[in-house]
Parts: structure tokens; sequence; C-alpha cells
């Protein structure tokens, strides 16, 4: 059962617990983090714990073991969102993030079947999975980012009220059907901004996924400008349009955002400014791979932190949110809005 009450009534251990995810948060989440700090305390320590379980799972997936016990340790991680569905983890349990993450459920209706999409996505990693066409990776796209922006979205809440609706909430008649209206759609822009990110994530991680054995943009796309050979080295294949295909994707990637944005006006101010400040940081970084896509071959494309401030610190002011929200007065797609 959901219980919103239970979040002021931190006991020592789920407080530790937090506060190692928090730390997990912001030493590992460069780009995320930016927009976590602009959270409210319960929802900040919540949306922690979610990105703790998650790099977890990334980590298995990304690390040096062998396939077979990359495959057991997921399974062990899919085991964990069993107890804590079941309401099996005990505050003295000597797992922190299962401590955060047990309690965060018990806080707010937080979707964690999702979390099982993750794992799903990460376990097509972990067998080297290749995608012939863009229907292909998108179905991977949403196991391992559409998820968390629905897993997000848990934790934020729509303006309307406190989170997605929880089974047997009560709630009945037009307002209800409001309601559940809202939150589908809320949920779908959650799960295309999503898509925009990791999208964003694959084109500026090209070379060094190439470098682990993994290719992630479709065959088809690959195909078509040249590079089927994939990108052994800096320098695109020869006779490839690599600049095509990157520009190709950049406005795939720019369609999920303009999309994507239109869950600003669903959600309240903080947290609006929370998506807008991770969904803003990614934009830029979207925008400098278009301007140079051959740097993605020559090393990691990144925004200086003084940038990152300043889109979080524009979230904060509410700007993107309120030009999505005329956008969608106006019956249009918001573009992108940084």
């Amino acid at each position: 059962m959901v219980t919103a009450q239970c979040e002021f009534r931190l006991s020592p251990s789920v407080l530790a617990a937090y506060t190692y995810c928090e730390a997990v948060t912001g030493s590992q989440a460069r780009n995320f983090s930016y927009g976590i700090r602009l959270l409210p305390p319960g929802k900040r320590r919540a949306m922690s714990a979610l990105y703790a379980f998650s790099r977890r799972v990334d980590d298995i997936g990304d690390g040096p073991l062998a396939t077979a016990e990359k495959e057991e340790r997921l399974a062990d991680a899919r085991a964990l969102l069993v107890r804590v569905r079941e309401d099996r983890v005990a505050e003295g349990d000597t797992d922190p993030v299962a401590v955060a993450l047990g309690h965060a459920a018990r806080s707010r209706p937080i979707p964690l079947g999702a979390l099982d999409e993750l794992i799903d996505g990460v376990l097509m990693d972990v067998r080297g999975r290749r995608y012939e066409t863009w229907d292909e990776l998108e179905e991977y796209c949403r196991c391992v980012a559409g998820a968390v922006g629905r897993l997000s979205l848990g934790i934020f809440g729509t303006a309307a009220g406190p989170g997605l609706p929880a089974p047997g909430d009560g709630e009945s008649g037009d307002g209800a059907s409001r309601g559940a209206r809202e939150s589908a759609r809320a949920a779908r822009y959650a799960d295309t901004l999503g898509l925009a990110l990791q999208l964003t994530n694959i084109l500026r991680d090209v070379r060094e996924d190439a470098l682990s054995g993994r290719t992630y943009l479709p065959t088809e796309d690959l195909d078509k400008f040249g590079c089927s050979g994939g990108f052994p080295t800096d320098s695109p294949p020869p006779g490839a349009d690599f600049a095509g295909l990157v520009h190709f994707e950049v406005r795939r990637a720019r369609t999920l955002f303009d999309e994507g944005y239109s869950l600003l006006p669903l959600l309240d101010r903080r947290s609006g400014a929370c998506v807008a400040a991770m969904a803003g940081i990614y934009q830029r970084l979207l925008d400098r791979i278009a301007h140079d896509p051959l740097a993605v071959l020559s090393g990691r494309v990144s925004l200086p932190s003084h940038e990152k401030a300043y889109v979080a610190l524009r979230g904060l002011a509410g700007s993107d949110a309120r030009q999505a929200a005329r956008a969608v007065r106006r019956g249009t797609v918001p573009r992108s809005v940084t």
C-alpha cells in the first residue's frame, strides 16, 4: 500500500540508505544529478533510490564479467524487485539500495514493473543483440530509458495529483476518467522523452560502444549511409556519409524531444524543472553532436559544468514549461525549448 505519510517518518536506517543512494547519484549521474537537485527532499531521495538501482543494473551489463555471471547477477536484481514488490525488505537490511527502494515504493506509486523492463533491456546488451530497424531499437530504448521516464513520473506525479494513480485508489466518475487520461498522456510523453535521451546517448557513445563490440544504430540506417562496417577507428569508414547518418539520427531524436516536452505542462513546478534540466542538457548535447558529427568518433562529447548549471536554472525558472504549455494550448507540438 502506498502511504505518503511514511515519507515523513524516516528511521535512521532508511535515512542512511537514502544518503548512500544520493551519494551514488551525485558521483555517477553526471547529467541527471543537475535535474534531481531541483526536486524537494522527498522526491529527490526517491529518485536517487531509483537511480542507484538502475546504476547497479547498468554496471552489471557494462562490467567485465562473463555472460553467464552477468545473467546470474541480473537475476539477483530481479529477485530484489520481487522482495520490494512484496514489501519484504527490512529496514535493517544490509543492502542500502534495497532499503531505499523499498521505502520509496511504499511511499509513492512507483511502477516497479518498469525496473523489470530495464533489466530486460540490459539483458539485450549482455546477449549482444543487434537492431535491424528503428522499431527494434525503439523497443530496446523503451526498456532502458522509456521505462525510467515512467518510473520518474511515479515519483513526480502530475500537477493534478501526487503520483500515478494507484490501483484501488477510490477515484470514480468523470474526475477519475480525466485523471486516468492525464496520467496516460503523461506516461506516453515521459516514455517518449526517455527515448530521445537514449538516442542521444547512443550517438554520443557510438565509438565507445564500438570498442566494446556493441552496435546500437539500426543496421538499415548504417547500410543507407555506407557505415555497415561499423566504427573500428576514429575515422568514418571509407566512402561513408557519416555526417549524413548522424544528422538523420539527430532529426529523429529532435522529433522525440519535441513530443516529449509536452510532459512539462502536466507536472508541478519543481518536477517540471527537474525534467527540463535533464532533457535540456541532453538536447544541448545533441546540438553539439549535430554541429560536429565527427567529434563522437574521437571522444565523448560533453557540456561544461557552467552550461549544465545554466540549463538547470532555466528549468527552475519555468521558462521551458511555460513555452511548452503555450504550444499545447495552441494545439501544436512543442518545439525544442532550450
